[in-house]
């Protein structure tokens, strides 16, 4: 019975007409955007369980706030145009005020902090995960919805802020899956990048992005090409030339003395820094903050391996104030095809002071790091833990007679009541299409209660997984048949405990 008042009587009418193929729409999902089953959903739950355990022992609460904000409190991405949806999916409320869907968690989080400010204990630490959205051109693992996991630091300027955020994205993405070594997080500092730019010469915006931009391509490019971008410009090997940012020589090899400075030790790294920045105001200042950094995480444990001073990092440096660090996969991974291909990042994070000012008007310092979870979970499964694999459907009961579908129904009760999930067959098929239905469903094991079993007092059960491992030897298709592997039953009164044992079984 409809009950909605309404729906007008063309539309009751148009409800109840079967669809001509005139009006039948085509089945897809809007460009960038995905159906994601439960092996998928199972791997990324895996991943935010584990993780928000770490942040939570870091002492770092959750917080969740609303899909959409309005579009002026987002401030990025938002032209001078009547509507406001380059970068956003934006809409006009009734009351004529844009908002928007959020396109990370950091800006959503710098309006609480802003609107919330007085009874917040400070500094702020938070959590949050949760689905973003960016109305951008999708493409090849480019989507235009994913789900985000962030932690942040709100009103603390102490450069122990940061190391504490590097130290628990090290902890969460190896709780998370990722064994110790398969990836590390690459720390720079906004302020080393300008005392560089000083000692370079380098004074207009404009130069300044150039240099930034051919840094960012030194590990794609080397240092000879870059060398070539840091100048006049470079030909590539299609023959289009990129105009280069001007340095003479000299400034040159000052800006690419500052990228190898990199070492595996962070105090070395520290050390040959100096040589290049030292003696600017900014530049010194970085380095001290960089030095406090160091010291803390060798005191929380982390090495250099796991977190190391990279000064080629130079991600969102128009947004980040200090600190810039980015987790990078250093295992060899293949595309599709099997060819070798960089993964590269898997998060990033830094220091940002400025966000929160855009409410108050006064300086708040804040850090953080963030991950997206689909991204992270393709970078598990490079490292060949793959949190899908061992995903499980439910127990299925088949159906082998009509007449007992309350007998059915009280087997999967008796399952669920003791903590297993299951279902009965509601299909109207066959046994051997049911077994296919329970291996489709990803199924740990199936019950099959026929008239037999029923007298008996007895049920079969078929161990699906040892079942597909064993096959996977089979030679004799007549003695598969006969041995009936991963098969067996017990008493009725047994159901339970036999089936738990298949279950815990499972990876």
């Amino acid at each position: 019975m409809d009950t909605n008042p309404s729906l007008s009587a063309d539309a009751a009418t148009a409800k109840r007409e079967p669809m001509t193929d005139a009006v039948r729409p085509e089945a897809r999902p809007p460009r960038g955007f995905v159906d994601r089953r439960a092996r998928d959903l199972t791997a990324e739950r895996k991943i935010l369980a584990a993780v928000a355990e770490v942040y939570e022992r870091y002492g770092f609460e959750a917080l969740e706030t609303g899909a959409f904000e309005y579009a002026d409190a987002l401030g990025k991405f938002l032209p001078d145009a009547d509507r406001p949806n380059e970068g956003v999916f934006a809409l006009q409320d009734d009351d004529e005020q844009w908002m928007a869907l959020r396109y990370d968690l950091t800006a959503p989080l710098a309006r609480f902090a802003a609107q919330n400010w007085e009874t917040l204990p400070k500094p702020f630490r938070r959590y949050a995960f949760g689905p973003v959205w960016r109305n951008e051109k999708p493409g090849p693992g480019r989507y235009r919805e994913f789900v985000q996991c962030d932690a942040d630091t709100v009103g603390s300027a102490r450069p122990e802020a940061d190391a504490e955020i590097i130290a628990m994205a090290v902890a969460g993405l190896e709780a998370a899956g990722l064994p110790a070594g398969s990836a590390i997080v690459k720390i720079n500092n906004r302020k080393l990048l300008n005392g560089l730019m000083t000692a370079a010469g380098v004074t207009s915006e404009a130069q300044k992005l150039s240099v930034l931009r051919a840094v960012d391509k030194l590990d794609r490019l080397g240092p000879d090409a870059v060398r070539l971008l840091l100048g006049e410009g470079r030909k590539d090997e299609s023959g289009d030339f990129t105009k280069g940012a001007g340095l003479n020589a000299a400034a040159a090899e000052r800006v690419i003395a500052f990228t190898a400075a990199g070492a595996g030790d962070r105090s070395a790294t520290l050390g040959a820094l100096s040589n290049v920045v030292g003696g600017s105001a900014e530049g010194d200042e970085g380095l001290a903050e960089l030095a406090a950094i160091d010291a803390a995480l060798t005191g929380l444990g982390v090495s250099a391996d796991r977190a190391a001073f990279d000064p080629s990092v130079v991600r969102g440096l128009e947004y980040y104030t200090g600190a810039v660090f980015e987790a990078e996969l250093l295992l060899q991974t293949t595309d599709d095809k099997g060819q070798p291909m960089r993964f590269g990042s898997i998060g990033g994070g830094g220091r940002y002071d400025d966000l929160v000012a855009r409410f108050t008007g006064e300086r708040t310092p804040a850090t953080g790091f963030s991950f997206g979870v689909t991204r992270l979970a393709a970078a598990l499964k490079a490292a060949g833990r793959d949190l899908a694999a061992d995903a499980r459907g439910p127990v299925v009961v088949l159906v082998l007679d009509q007449e007992r579908m309350a007998d059915y129904m009280a087997v999967a009760g008796e399952l669920r009541a003791a903590g297993i999930a299951a279902e009965v067959y509601l299909g109207t098929s066959g046994m051997r299409p049911q077994m296919k239905y329970a291996d489709r469903r990803l199924s740990p094991a199936a019950v099959i209660i026929g008239g037999d079993e029923f007298a008996a007092g007895t049920v079969t059960l078929k161990d699906l997984d040892l079942g597909r491992e064993l096959a996977s030897a089979v030679t004799d298709n007549a003695a598969w048949r006969a041995e009936r592997p991963g098969q067996m039953t017990v008493p009725r009164t047994e159901l339970v405990v036999a089936v738990r044992k298949i279950v815990d079984a499972q990876p």
